[in-house]
């Protein structure tokens, strides 16, 4: 061992300490811990393993990358310091260890689950303009841990006695000037505080104010403060660091209601948190469909007999002579453009929409899209399914019916979105009979029809989430997520009003099929919050969100960037789902499982085909 190993003891037991920290950060399995958006995901893997949540990287805690890159930096400092054989001879090095190791030790004893390390609250009254990108936000009050779902704010202070001690000695100053000017007679204004007060109050007025300002997410209510004091000590044995004020500040500090706890916690460890119970989330008994389940329930790939093979999947869906003419044609006579097109055709046996549509086919063989949705609604809803309604908006209504009526839908697939939106005055059997007719499937398997449609495909902002079926009440999630979707429309062009003006009648477009085979296809504008979700798709989970009920969609990339949005927007998803309120516990013991209702269903995508098959004949 090099002699300068020995310098420094406290800091030698800093950087092992560090090293632990860094190291079990990146063991920790936060997504178990965290809190998750009650969504139900029903989409499997090529080798049929489903998911029974919806796991990615935007379930860890937001945060503790920050953290570990934190002590990583501090670890690195201490690491060149200490290794230097001159470090005996220099004064020790001032460091942020102790606060990160102190706000570790609160990540870990929080009461789960942790939604935010390291997030700043406002304080003040927010403008109603909405921020630009790249515009600096206002600054805030810092909170170390947010934690219980978001009912809990955490604050690590490592103000020492001595800090404290200088900031009375500086108000004592104050206080002795005020007096000497009172006996010269003379008025001058007075820095001297009329109330007792240092930076620690100021510290704990600012999170109240900020928690007042910020309830938690789906309710009104405010989160519960804790600040823990790690070397604050009002009964210290030296008389040099003593003061009873010291002691006046932590009891006004808990006047306030505040939960101030002292000195530093016992090192943790992950072992120590509990993970919420397994849950089992269910769809309502009322399910909105956005345009890409629509399409999904139309699509050949739903419908028509399984592929024997992966090999008959590809050879299924190799595109014919036919369809590369029309492709020519949509290419608007490019040559160079069709060419491309042809070349990766022939180069690689299949393109790649063909290729997609193979997996989706192979994917339809692991579990069919009609008998999941079958499956599950059956648990929630009588064994005939007669209390389950499926509901769309205008506007994936409309969508739907142009895209489908151009020349990518299929006869088959055609004949069935006009069954699913009939003309005025079709018989429910009628419509019943031409949907089903070439489906692998029996007649009426699942209740499709009618497809009951939204007044607006924008809601009143009146309109809030009603209690579920049983009485519970939903997971703050929805709110959240209607919250959140209004945000995201008020930056668009157009009004709500605007926008449910703008809708087709379903009678007028399923009455006469206007659309021509032709007639180029408007594509979905996408929202300047992000350009990764579309009006169309923002207003559907706005629908079911603010109507409590379960939304339907096979579009995943939409999905994770509103749950971006959200985290973003409200710091987290609304509490854990342990909560009496919102969800139901089965079982006992070590068998217990939460009941949760879904406000998000996730399926794989299903995309019109009919037209690409090998063997299709128009």
């Amino acid at each position: 061992m090099d002699p300068h190993c020995d310098a420094h003891p406290q800091l030698q037991r800093l950087r092992v300490q560090l090293r632990e920290i860094y190291n079990a950060m990146g063991e920790v399995e936060f997504a178990k811990l965290s809190v998750k958006p009650p969504m139900l995901d029903s989409s499997i893997s090529l080798d049929g393993a489903s998911h029974e949540e919806f796991h990615s990287h935007q379930d860890a805690v937001q945060g503790l990358r920050a953290l570990r890159d934190a002590v990583k930096r501090d670890l690195d400092v201490l690491e060149k310091f200490l290794d230097d054989p001159a470090c005996a001879s220099m004064p020790a090095l001032s460091t942020n260890a102790p606060y990160l190791m102190s706000v570790w030790n609160e990540v870990l004893h929080a009461p789960q689950p942790v939604v935010t390390i390291w997030q700043s609250f406002s304080e003040i009254p927010q403008p109603k303009s909405i921020p630009h990108r790249g515009s600096r936000k206002p600054s805030g009050v810092k909170v170390d841990v947010v934690a219980d779902g978001g009912k809990r704010w955490i604050r690590v202070n490592t103000t020492k006695n001595s800090r404290l001690q200088s900031e009375f000695r500086e108000l004592d100053s104050y206080l002795t000037d005020s007096e000497d000017e009172l006996s010269d007679g003379e008025a001058r204004p007075s820095l001297a505080p009329k109330e007792f007060d240092n930076s620690i109050l100021r510290m704990g007025r600012s999170l109240l104010d900020a928690a007042r300002r910020n309830p938690v997410p789906g309710s009104t209510k405010a989160p519960s403060i804790t600040l823990r004091l790690t070397r604050l000590d009002p009964s210290s044995a030296n008389p040099k660091e003593h003061d009873p004020r010291i002691a006046q500040t932590i009891q006004h500090l808990r006047d306030m209601g505040i939960d101030v706890e002292l000195g530093e916690r016992g090192h943790a460890h992950l072992s120590q948190t509990l993970p919420a119970p397994p849950r089992r989330l269910k769809p309502t008994i009322r399910v909105n469909l956005d345009l890409s389940v629509l399409i999904a329930l139309i699509s050949d790939i739903t419908h028509s007999p399984l592929p024997r093979s992966p090999a008959e999947a590809d050879a299924r869906y190799v595109p014919s002579l036919q369809h590369r003419e029309w492709k020519h044609k949509a290419c608007k006579g490019s040559l160079t453009e069709f060419k491309t097109y042809d070349t990766k055709v022939l180069e690689n046996g299949v393109s790649e929409h063909s290729r997609a549509l193979a997996n989706q086919a192979l994917q339809e063989m692991a579990r069919g899209l009609l008998h999941e949705l079958h499956d599950r609604l059956v648990a929630v809803s009588p064994p005939n399914l007669e209390d389950v309604q499926f509901w769309t908006t205008p506007e994936a209504r409309d969508r739907c019916l142009r895209i489908v009526l151009s020349k990518i839908g299929g006869p088959n697939e055609k004949r069935r979105v006009a069954a699913l939106f009939p003309a005025p005055g079709t018989p429910l059997s009628e419509a019943e009979s031409a949907y089903w007719e070439n489906s692998r499937y029996p007649k009426a398997f699942l209740p499709l029809l009618p497809i009951r449609v939204f007044e607006s495909s924008v809601p009143p902002h009146d309109l809030h989430p009603s209690p579920s079926a049983g009485g519970r009440v939903l997971s703050p999630f929805f709110a959240l997520l209607s919250r959140t979707c209004r945000h995201i429309l008020s930056q668009e062009s157009l009004s709500a009003e605007e926008q449910s003006s703008v809708s087709i009648h379903s009678a007028e477009v399923g009455a006469d099929h206007r659309t021509t085979g032709d007639e180029h296809i408007e594509r979905a504008a996408v929202t300047k919050a992000n350009p990764r979700l579309t009006e169309h798709t923002v207003q559907s989970l706005l629908c079911g969100a603010a109507h409590g009920w379960t939304t339907l969609t096979a579009n995943k990339s939409s999905v994770k960037a509103i749950l971006r949005e959200i985290r973003a927007a409200e710091g987290g998803y609304g509490w854990f789902g342990t909560n009496d309120q919102g969800s139901a516990r089965e079982g006992e013991g070590e068998a217990t499982m939460v009941s949760e209702t879904a406000a998000i269903w996730v399926v794989d995508p299903r995309s019109l085909a009919e037209g690409m098959r090998s063997d299709f004949q128009e």
